[in-house]
């Protein structure tokens, strides 16, 4: 028996060993891995047959100004980590040890000179014009890199789909939405600089990938939470049109409006109060350090925030916040108008959520309550339309069974999606739009975390080993990830995310709504949360 062990432990090694060391070796060299950029050459690294590119510089831009071309380099850059992360208004000093367990952030370091972009591709040389994938990331228009989580690496995906996927690196908060436009032609642009970093990245794109086997005719933009916000405003956005050609939209409807500039133009006008500026000393807002500057904006928001109310105007999304805003020249129409839709008529949508979003953590202090402790909750918080709101429940999802399941779904991010599922699906001879809904249930911490916020990531970019904090890891979540990942490569390629790994998955329309759920067992469902939705709305 023990020789029958140490005969298959050699052949093992002879046979399996040089393949295995293949898969993981990771080639860098002088002359390994050099793609040419219009800036200069670029050098990254091949791991697991995947050419890697990081932190290459897509733009420049000074603060407050609009973004313009990169700079040229000499010889070639090393581009094997991530650049730059666009400064946070809240810097992480501390973290709860159990929430970082599961998301498991990378922070890296801030820099204002932060527009930078990564690429993933099996080839850069073979002639062939692959789909590219293009990831913004969330956190909202405040925070978040293309680095934050473990999930957004993009080699599995590439090397799965032979796909090219990009992300990137752009201004956030005061810095990339702060309105200045009052104060000259100088600043015309300042309210939207945030997503005219991601319009001069698809420019870049459009330009360069084909050198690193892209197809610039084939671009599909996809996001989550801010960064599926970010996907609806670059489709209302004029300067945007025809950079890219699929769109995904992942937990990011929340926001159905923007601001108005007489709203972004009062902030400003509060941020120099706040630093004790007047009009004429709004140039010296360039050299003011960003500790400083976020300070006054944070005071700002809300001064104007607390006005807008007192005159009943509307605050979409969390409250007032960053973001972009009509600004009549960048952004002219709002997100969900006529005229953005007729915009982005010929693009087709996968949009979707996932079961619980954020619900998990806003009733954290339930599990393991009681049946009788939840119900009181529930009869507090919907009084005589209890019953109603129950029943809603069960009728959007019939086999919860666990009293805490009637407070964990999420009404707040997917009447949206419905909403921009219904008003797209709805536009004469348009694009087909594709529903979908996570529902799969992750096991760690006994399950409570659920079908949490981000839960779809590392089912979309086939990354559950190096999201396993997040996934529990396991059989079951890496079958689920092969079909999650495939719709999204299937998708890319070519509108459409069915393939055979999935029950057939019909376009959404206002009278089907039809919805593919993906859970153990995918199935497609019509809208059950309607009633839901319209008992929350009305309460």
């Amino acid at each position: 028996m023990k020789k029958y062990i140490v005969v298959l432990l050699i052949f093992t090694c002879l046979f399996s060993g040089p393949n295995l060391l293949a898969q993981t070796q990771v080639m860098t060299g002088e002359n390994i891995a050099v793609a040419n950029t219009e800036s200069g050459k670029v050098r990254g690294y091949i791991h697991n047959g995947v050419y890697t590119y990081k932190g290459i510089p897509y733009a420049q831009a000074e603060r407050f100004m609009p973004p313009l071309k990169a700079k040229p380099w000499e010889g070639i850059r090393s581009s094997t980590t991530y650049g730059p992360v666009a400064p946070l208004m809240t810097p992480t000093t501390e973290v709860q040890d159990e929430p970082e367990f599961v998301f498991d952030h990378d922070w890296g370091y801030t820099n204002e000179d932060c527009l930078r972009i990564n690429i993933w591709t099996p080839s850069i040389d073979d002639g062939k014009k692959r789909p590219v994938l293009f990831w913004i990331h969330g956190g909202g228009f405040t925070a978040g890199s293309s680095q934050e989580l473990p999930s957004y690496d993009g080699e599995n995906l590439s090397k799965k789909g032979d796909v090219v996927v990009v992300s990137i690196n752009h201004r956030l908060n005061i810095l990339g939405f702060l309105d200045l436009s009052a104060y000259g032609e100088k600043y015309e642009h300042s309210a939207n600089n945030s997503i005219l970093d991601m319009v001069a990245a698809l420019e870049w794109v459009k330009t360069n990938i084909s050198n690193f086997g892209g197809d610039p005719n084939n671009v599909m933009i996809f996001g989550q939470s801010g960064g599926g916000a970010k996907v609806n405003t670059l489709m209302a956005m004029p300067k945007a049109k025809g950079l890219f050609h699929k769109a995904v939209n992942q937990s990011g409807s929340f926001r159905t409006g923007i601001l108005e500039k007489e709203d972004t133009q009062a902030i400003g006008a509060e941020v120099l109060a706040e630093l004790g500026l007047s009009t004429d000393q709004v140039d010296s807002l360039q050299t003011v350090p960003f500790e400083k500057l976020s300070a006054a904006g944070t005071k700002a928001l809300k001064k104007v925030e607390e006005k807008m109310k007192a005159e009943g105007k509307p605050l979409s999304g969390f409250g007032l916040g960053w973001g972009p805003s009509v600004d009549g020249k960048d952004l002219p129409y709002q997100l969900f108008s006529e005229e953005a839709f007729a915009l982005s008529k010929n693009i087709p949508l996968l949009i979707g959520t996932v079961k619980n979003e954020f619900a998990p953590f806003a009733n954290m202090r339930f599990v393991g309550a009681s049946e009788e402790t939840i119900m009181n909750h529930i009869k507090e918080t919907y009084k005589e339309k209890s019953d109603a709101y129950i029943q809603a429940v069960k009728k959007a999802y019939p086999t919860d069974t666990a009293p805490k399941d009637l407070l964990d779904v999420d009404t707040m991010f997917r009447p949206g999606a419905v909403v921009q599922a219904n008003e797209k699906s709805s536009l004469k001879d348009g694009a087909p739009v594709y529903m979908y809904l996570f529902t799969w249930q992750s096991p760690v911490f006994d399950g409570k975390y659920k079908s949490l916020h981000c839960m779809e990531l590392p089912f979309v970019f086939d990354n559950i080993e190096r999201a396993k904090n997040m996934t529990g890891g396991g059989q079951e979540a890496h079958k689920l990830a092969d079909k999650v990942s495939q719709a999204w490569i299937n998708f890319a390629k070519t509108g459409n995310p069915n393939h055979s790994g999935l029950p057939n998955w019909p376009a959404y329309t206002t009278s089907g709504t039809d919805t593919m759920h993906f859970d153990t067992s995918c199935a497609v469902k019509p809208q059950l949360d309607k009633e839901l939705f319209d008992l929350v709305n009305n309460q």
